[in-house]
């Protein structure tokens, strides 16, 4: 049976346009090979890929009677083979010469490494990390916990930290997101708690909310010590916003995790908790600053800015950051948000005019100040490599790379590579 010319037509001009939109997006995923957003697939990402490019080039090959498209098409797929065999050998090529660095080169990977905070998987796929002190801590979350219980969990974190000690090196930042409420990521094992807006609740006089704020922070940090968690990235003292959240906010969900929007009641209440968790021996992390509470967009994902008149911050979105930072040596989380009176250009992870103008200048603070994730797409999408240089030398202390963590291996041979190496 033939079909009529005006179908076969049809049929192959849409066979076709399949074929390139394939295309298209088998180059694009090439360029992109490693993205922080394929994570789940990363164990076979590149065979995958390679095997859809495989293919693709028989299927243009086969196109005999369509040669002006088989010659385009076929190149293309050569070139993603190219591309992803490429990328994935880097990757290989980069992890090995981290692990097996000698002399000048593991001197600097060490220098490097006391500004890095990387999450893992397994605990062997970090152990040399640690060994050689490439790495200044470990982030502990959800993934590290399933299929373990509490004492599995605590020796771990132990054989690491003995780990560090036995080569003569300082203790490991054992870093987690314990805030209580959505985000709990050690719960279980651990106790799980409301969020701490839930202190706040109506006809509680606010006296009363930082006597159990102070209780709070001390129970759970009783249990993060035990565990052998030195860093509890929270309280958030972004302001509680009062739009509705973003379609598109996917992750940041801030409404469900801000204590207040009355910069008072958050300032008191986040005081009290950090104190309950410091009398336990945890420090706490101040976030999201610049604040996320006026900010609607999700910067796990994409770029986002703070349109708030400097002015405005200081005497509003600030104070708790700010007043609580003067009270306590709680770190302070900076995120990725553009904060357009300051610097229109650049994250606030990026910007010398947010981390020095604002809070080493302006507020006078010396204390530790280290970068939500790095494979957030908000810096990851300018380069990572790109984007950890500007942070090191806007003078951020510490890069936390937790989500995405093998990225540590090609960013350390990059900065070590730059010839203005941060120090």
């Amino acid at each position: 049976m033939h079909l009529p010319h005006w179908l076969h037509r049809l049929l192959l001009a849409f066979g076709l346009i399949l074929h390139a939109l394939l295309a298209a997006t088998a180059l694009f995923w090439a360029t992109h090979l490693r993205d922080p957003h394929l994570l789940p697939i990363r164990a076979w990402e590149a065979a995958l890929l390679g095997s859809i490019a495989l293919t693709g080039l028989g299927l243009s090959l086969w196109l005999a009677r369509q040669r002006r498209w088989q010659a385009l098409f076929a190149l293309i797929w050569v070139i993603v083979i190219g591309l992803t065999t490429f990328a994935e050998l880097a990757f290989r090529l980069d992890r090995h010469a981290v692990l097996t660095a000698e002399g000048a080169d593991a001197a600097n990977f060490s220098r490097l490494g006391r500004h890095l905070v990387i999450g893992y998987e397994r605990p062997e796929q970090i152990r040399e990390l640690v060994r050689r002190g490439f790495v200044a801590g470990i982030f502990v979350t959800r993934r590290n916990v399933e299929g373990k219980d509490f004492a599995q969990l605590r020796a771990e974190i132990a054989d690491l930290q003995a780990l560090s000690r036995e080569a003569g090196l300082p203790p490991l930042l054992v870093t987690t997101d314990q805030e209580g409420g959505p985000v709990s990521r050690l719960s279980p094992p651990l106790p799980r708690q409301p969020a701490l807006a839930h202190l706040l609740e109506p006809g509680v006089a606010l006296e009363e909310a930082e006597r159990r704020a102070e209780a709070y922070g001390a129970e759970q940090g009783k249990a993060l010590a035990s565990l052998g968690v030195t860093v509890n990235f929270s309280p958030v003292v972004d302001l509680k916003p009062a739009q509705a959240p973003d379609a598109l906010d996917f992750h940041t969900r801030i409404a469900t995790r801000a204590i207040s929007a009355n910069p008072a009641s958050v300032t008191r209440v986040a005081l009290a908790y950090s104190r309950g968790l410091l009398a336990q021996g945890v420090r706490p992390t101040l976030k999201h600053f610049p604040g996320l509470g006026s900010v609607t967009g999700d910067t796990h994902h994409f770029s986002a800015s703070l349109d708030l008149p400097r002015s405005e911050l200081e005497a509003r979105d600030w104070r708790p950051f700010r007043e609580v930072l003067a009270q306590t040596p709680a770190l302070l989380m900076v995120g990725h948000v553009v904060v357009r009176d300051i610097d229109p250009a650049h994250p606030a992870t990026l910007s010398p005019a947010v981390i020095g103008g604002v809070i080493r200048n302006g507020w006078q603070h010396r204390g530790p100040l280290i970068t939500d994730d790095m494979t957030m797409g908000a810096v990851f999408n300018r380069g990572l490599c790109d984007s950890s240089h500007r942070a090191l030398a806007a003078g951020m202390d510490y890069l936390l790379v937790s989500y995405d963590w093998e990225h540590i291996f090609p960013l350390l041979r990059c900065l070590a590579a730059s010839p203005d190496q941060p120090g």
